[in-house]
């Protein structure tokens, strides 16, 4: 199968006439200024990589039944996300557990490419929407039997580094292959630098459960100045605000993962909903802990945090596909999707001429 598009994002540079070669589902050729008919009038760009997102069309990955998981998928797949991790929140072991179980069948067999583990080793400072109940100390022992029962499908951990025995579980996991980001932490500085000399490489959802950005020498100074150091951000004008989201685009345009840090209700409509055992109340896209009326995840989509890094925040197709897709495909280690090259995933979709977001059927 060939598609030609208008347009095409090529090594992060838009290319006219763009040919693409593609069999089972692989890229097998590129040529730009081709002499055949065009078939995508926009442009083509890889399909987004989100790394941290619960849930979707009502229900979420830690859902029992596997038609539910199949709805998570399909309505981020609507919204232009080809590759994802499924992101757990703190449960007790055994649930969680019972979950990776849940999910095996799905990596590698779908767009989901592994699992995330938000918790529970997380603060309870900061612990956000999560049961404060739940979260716990690290240990190598208990990661392993998570990593063993995953079958090495575990990729990221969200670990806070000033809970006892975390430098050591950061170390043991980095050693695995897994991907360490520090988060729902209250961190200090010289705590943050040890995490990330142990391999942290990913900060969770900057600016949102953790210290706020200019206040004081603390984990949000350090990751802003480290220019090895990933920053996830929430895009849905809600968790950061725009003077905020504009002050770290400046300081770390390179260095930016869009999520969607999506709960259940994304692609669906406002009501109550739950995270864990927890009661959400969803008003004017806006989920709030019914407890504490905490921010608790979001109901953004991924064509919606690229859009808004165009329109609102002046980021080129080049500079947002970076955000979206090639740069949270590097850091989980996934080395076929990302970006539009030979051998890699065919997993395209389009920014129409209306600057709308399709999907596509190939």
């Amino acid at each position: 199968m060939n598609l030609v598009a208008a347009q095409a994002l090529i090594a992060g540079e838009l290319e006219n006439r763009v040919s693409i070669g593609v069999s089972n589902g692989v890229i097998t050729s590129i040529e730009s200024n081709s002499d055949s008919p065009i078939t995508v009038a926009g442009t083509l760009i890889p399909g987004f990589v989100d790394i941290h997102t619960h849930g979707a069309g009502g229900f979420y990955f830690s859902a029992t039944n596997p038609a539910d998981i199949e709805t998570v998928i399909s309505t981020h797949s609507k919204h232009g996300t080809t590759s994802m991790l499924a992101s757990l929140v703190s449960e007790p072991i055994e649930s969680l557990l019972a979950q990776i179980a849940t999910l095996l069948p799905f990596i590698n067999n779908s767009a989901v490419k592994g699992i995330h583990l938000e918790g529970p080793y997380l603060a309870q400072s900061h612990c956000g929407a999560h049961d404060p109940a739940l979260l716990k100390t690290p240990t190598v022992e208990e990661l392993t039997r998570l990593i063993e029962a995953s079958n090495g499908t575990i990729r990221m951990v969200t670990i806070a580094p000033e809970l006892d025995g975390a430098l050591a579980v950061i170390k043991f996991l980095v050693s695995k292959g897994i991907t360490v980001a520090l988060g729902h932490t209250g961190a200090n500085a010289q705590t943050t630098r040890d995490a990330i000399a142990a391999g942290a490489t990913i900060i969770t959802h900057f600016n949102n459960g953790m210290p706020k950005l200019n206040t004081g020498e603390n984990i949000s100074s350090v990751a802003l100045a480290d220019s090895e150091i990933a920053l996830e951000l929430i895009l849905d004008g809600v968790h950061v605000n725009t003077a905020d989201v504009s002050s770290i685009l400046k300081a770390a345009p390179k260095r930016i993962i869009a999520i969607t840090d999506a709960m259940s209700a994304a692609g669906t409509s406002g009501g109550d909903y739950t995270i864990g055992k927890l009661g959400v109340r969803v008003e004017d896209g806006i989920a709030r802990l019914v407890s504490n009326n905490s921010l608790a995840g979001s109901t953004l989509t991924m064509d919606r945090a690229f859009l808004n890094l165009i329109n609102n925040f002046g980021f080129s197709i080049a500079e947002a596909s970076y955000a979206v897709s090639t740069l949270p495909a590097h850091r989980i280690g996934l080395v076929d999707v990302g970006s539009i090259e030979v051998g890699k995933r065919a997993d395209l979709i389009e920014l129409t001429n209306g600057g709308a977001v399709k999907t596509l059927n190939n």
